[in-house]
């Protein structure tokens, strides 16, 4: 038995090379989800339309009423009525990445510094560069899935424990310490934690929402030093909500996994993946991208990490144009005979109404910068941007045309010392390449209802990159919300039963499922 196994395993290195050199999609459109929750568990039961596919159904779901509903799945009589519905729905998102450099993470690490923010978020969209080392081992051979496991258990941790109750206490009664410095101090001192300021509350108002405001309001005033405020005055605050996994994939060493809160989860739909390979040979994945395709009520989201071309060289910058240009041509999402039925669903990343660009771009400071290493003394951030080459790329219309960033006011986040504040430049003893620093780790968006509030970087030496995070305000319409139509087949059912919700059951091409009995209304 055990020379068999040898065997096998021996024999099926050949095919995984072959077949990522030949770009042949393996498991392409499978990822990790979380379906029950708060310790429920479920059966496993195959899609009436794809025969292959399964998702994970808890159990107290029963067989003669599910039916699909393009805002997810519709309760029975015996469950309480949800809340009747407004004209507009106001989120918030917190969008966060980080190139870990190859480095596993460490029991222990804490990423809450990363994950802290301004307002607490609804939704959740982390995206990771070269969580595996980028060696010839992991692009060609067998992906490593084991960093990806360790860095989900520390986000679950951090999103939902009671710890992170006090880390966004102790944010807010950091936000009430000193009062905001100028613009100019801004640049000078981007490498400090942002303060919220009275301006930043009144631009903030409208994303907000009328108890946060409020709350923060009165924190920013003179009456707020008796103490750190409780957050559960918060009405999104994580000590009231607890967050799932919605989605995650990894390509080599890329990863995204995004992560809502568990009374929206039932509002999503249609949760697609798609992975492009933009490494050697233009199709191996130790630079390219994931994305993540889902519905929430009626509105499409698409997000996109990406790992760019790298280098600093003159014409490297055209590299990275053409990644972007082929990432957003190859990038599909499948479709099933389920999908024919709804209203719209978007293939590739442009039909989205709301899109994120997150990642690793690589784009650096345009060589013959003189100046470099005077203006990095002086923390002069938007002199340095000057030579930005994604700015001067996407004012030039080649690449990224109609996108949107925010104002940049934080130090650039690449080359790093590990463990250090130093960059390698700096540094004359050190071994690693002298690479200039540059802001490679960006935030892009494109489309109505997205407002960025918030933009900043991390201060964790865990990598040779600083992590870089956002916040945003997302408005959705429900005034205009279709009535879906259910679609009705026989039900199969597998043998399989009483799995472990914990830790996300791999759902492939379709999350939820319709089984008969209904018709839409």
């Amino acid at each position: 038995m055990r020379t068999d196994m040898r065997k096998n395993s021996k024999s099926s290195w050949p095919k995984v090379i072959a077949r990522k050199w030949l770009n042949i999609p393996s498991g392409a459109d499978e990822f990790q989800s979380d379906y029950a929750v708060n310790g429920e568990t479920g059966d496993r039961r195959k899609s009436c339309c794809d025969q292959d596919y399964h998702s994970i159904v808890p159990e107290n779901f029963s067989e003669g009423w599910l039916t699909e509903t393009a805002g997810g799945i519709k309760p029975s009589k015996s469950m309480p009525e949800p809340p009747p519905v407004t004209d507009s729905l106001n989120l918030r998102m917190f969008v966060g990445t980080w190139n870990v450099g190859g480095k596993s993470p460490h029991e222990g690490l804490n990423i809450r510094d990363w994950l802290s923010s301004p307002a607490p978020a609804d939704i959740y969209v982390l995206g990771f560069q070269e969580i595996v080392p980028l060696n010839a081992g992991n692009v060609l051979g067998a992906e490593d899935n084991g960093p990806a496991a360790k860095w989900l258990s520390l986000i679950r941790e951090a999103l939902n424990s009671d710890q992170s109750d006090k880390e966004l206490a102790r944010c807010y009664s950091d936000a009430t310490e000193e009062s905001s410095p100028s613009s100019l101090q801004l640049e000078q001192q981007a490498s400090l934690k942002p303060r919220t300021s009275f301006t930043d509350l009144l631009s903030m108002e409208d994303e907000l929402g009328e108890e946060d405001f409020e709350r923060l309001l009165n924190l920013n005033s003179n009456s707020s030093e008796e103490g750190s405020p409780s957050p559960t005055y918060m009405s999104g605050s994580p000590a009231r909500q607890h967050f799932c996994l919605a989605a995650s994939k990894q390509m080599v060493g890329l990863f995204l996994c995004v992560w809502v809160r568990t009374d929206l989860y039932k509002h999503i739909t249609n949760l697609k993946v798609s992975c492009v390979g933009c490494g050697i040979m233009g199709y191996l994945g130790n630079k390219g991208s994931v994305s993540i395709s889902m519905t929430l009520h009626q509105k499409t989201f698409c997000f996109v990490c990406t790992h760019l071309t790298s280098g600093e060289k003159e014409g490297d910058e055209i590299r990275r144009n053409s990644d972007v240009a082929e990432i957003l041509k190859r990038t599909k999402f499948s479709r099933s005979f389920r999908d024919l039925r709804q209203p719209f669903h978007p293939e590739n990343i442009l039909d989205h109404n709301k899109v994120i660009w997150l990642g690793d771009l690589n784009y650096r400071l345009a060589p013959g910068c003189v100046d470099t290493h005077e203006l990095l003394k002086k923390n002069n951030w938007q002199a340095l941007l000057e030579k930005d080459q994604l700015r001067i790329e996407q004012r030039a219309g080649r690449v990224f045309s109609g996108w949107e960033e925010g104002r940049i006011c934080f130090a650039p986040t690449y080359k790093y010392l590990t463990d250090s504040d130093d960059y390698v430049v700096q540094t004359s003893n050190s071994k690693e390449k002298r690479r200039i620093p540059a802001w490679c780790d960006r935030i892009l968006w494109k489309g109505e209802g997205l407002k960025q509030v918030w933009y900043s970087r991390g201060e964790c030496r865990f990598s040779d990159h600083r992590p870089v995070y956002s916040l945003f305000s997302v408005h959705i319409n429900l005034a205009n919300k279709l009535i879906p139509t259910a679609i009705s087949c026989p039900p199969r059912f597998s043998s399989k039963s009483a799995l472990s919700s914990a830790c996300g059951a791999k759902v492939q091409a379709e999350e939820l499922l319709v089984i008969p009995g209904h018709k839409a209304a």
